[in-house]
């Protein structure tokens, strides 16, 4: 099979949040374990659990991408819809308004996320109004 461009796009955002999750772990592990509601220190094996749940979910979504499993594009799609939320909220963190969920710089890296995965489903959304589901945003298949 070959991955066409919305394929591609959301295969290259999974491999990126697999790869900024493990470096997260590596460098900032605070993060888990305020995400996860741990005391500080000492989890080192629950997190590294989580990371591979979260993995192996990734991993089945993206062989869903890949075969072009109906299933996957509608939550993928819904799933990237709401990204665009991370934006609100994290201006709520910001200007305190919402308990911060992290450090400055994770809050704004979520943010970041949401717009990405928003654009992502804007040209899933292209793509399937021209050539169905995960069809390509661009030219014709």
């Amino acid at each position: 099979m070959r991955v066409n461009r919305t394929q591609g796009l959301v295969l290259g955002f999974f491999a990126f949040v697999w790869v900024s999750l493990v470096v997260i772990l590596m460098t900032a592990p605070e993060i888990y374990d305020q995400a996860l509601r741990m005391s500080a220190g000492g989890h080192r094996a629950f997190e590294i659990a989580f990371l591979a749940a979260i993995s192996a979910f990734i991993a089945l979504l993206s062989v869903g991408t890949v075969r072009r499993w109906r299933w996957t594009f509608w939550l993928i799609f819904v799933a990237f819809i709401f990204g665009l939320l991370r934006v609100p909220a994290s201006i709520l963190q910001l200007i305190g308004l919402l308990r911060a969920q992290g450090p400055v710089w994770y809050t704004l890296f979520q943010a970041a996320l949401g717009l990405v995965q928003f654009a992502i489903a804007l040209a899933m959304l292209a793509g399937y109004r021209r050539n169905g589901v995960w069809g390509s945003f661009g030219s014709p298949e």
